[in-house]
């Protein structure tokens, strides 16, 4: 069983601590991977393997890792797992690979990563980095879905690439909404995302 401490590792950035909405950190990946579903997805998982298993990595060196070259050692682990990461997705999901292009190499500079190894994993134990890595992660994960999810509906009418809205809709004048397509609308998604959020957590906060 889980107590209360690695509850709120594990689930807070789920949604209270989120490090999007809240710490608003990764939000650049946010606007360039959620025109389709798939991507999104796929960039959801990659980061949150890369990392829990950063900080699980991390947590295992810290008494190790003289501190005037931590930030060093952080880069290049990560660097090392996102190359990992990609060379998979190269070899098992081409096509997505290609649509992520250069975002996934990206992942080295995301902040949430080197936000959680200099916060969490250099002062914390094995066990609660690796369910911290994995909240982050899942926490980044759920707002990057929702991104992808209204803009691939409402911008292409499909989801994961299948076509969800019918053609008797077209054939009555519904339209795709074309500014769903463009960077800016994931911007205005995520604030709206950020004000739901806040608005429904006001007693939290």
């Amino acid at each position: 069983m889980l107590s209360q401490k690695t509850k709120e590792t594990l689930f807070g950035p789920l949604n209270v601590n989120n490090p999007v909405v809240v710490q608003v950190l990764g939000i650049c990946s946010a606007l360039a991977v959620t025109v389709q579903l798939k991507p999104a997805l796929v960039m959801g998982i990659a980061v949150t393997i890369i990392v829990a298993l950063s900080n699980v990595i991390i947590s295992l060196l810290r008494n190790t890792i003289p501190m005037r070259i931590r930030i060093i050692v952080q880069l290049v682990v990560v660097a090392a797992l996102v190359t990992l990461v990609s060379e998979v997705l190269k070899a098992f999901a081409y096509d997505v690979a290609m649509q992520l292009s250069v975002y996934i190499g990206l992942i080295i500079t995301n902040c949430i990563l080197m936000g959680r190894l200099e916060a969490f994993a250099m002062t914390n134990k094995v066990w609660d980095s690796l369910l911290d890595g994995l909240g982050n992660g899942f926490g980044y994960a759920i707002i990057l879905i929702i991104v992808a999810f209204f803009r691939e509906l409402l911008g292409s009418g499909s989801l994961l690439g299948f076509k969800v809205i019918p053609d008797s809709w077209y054939a009555a004048g519904y339209e795709n909404c074309g500014m769903m397509m463009m960077p800016a609308m994931a911007l205005i998604l995520v604030g709206c995302i950020i004000w739901a959020h806040r608005s429904l957590n006001k007693e939290e906060k």
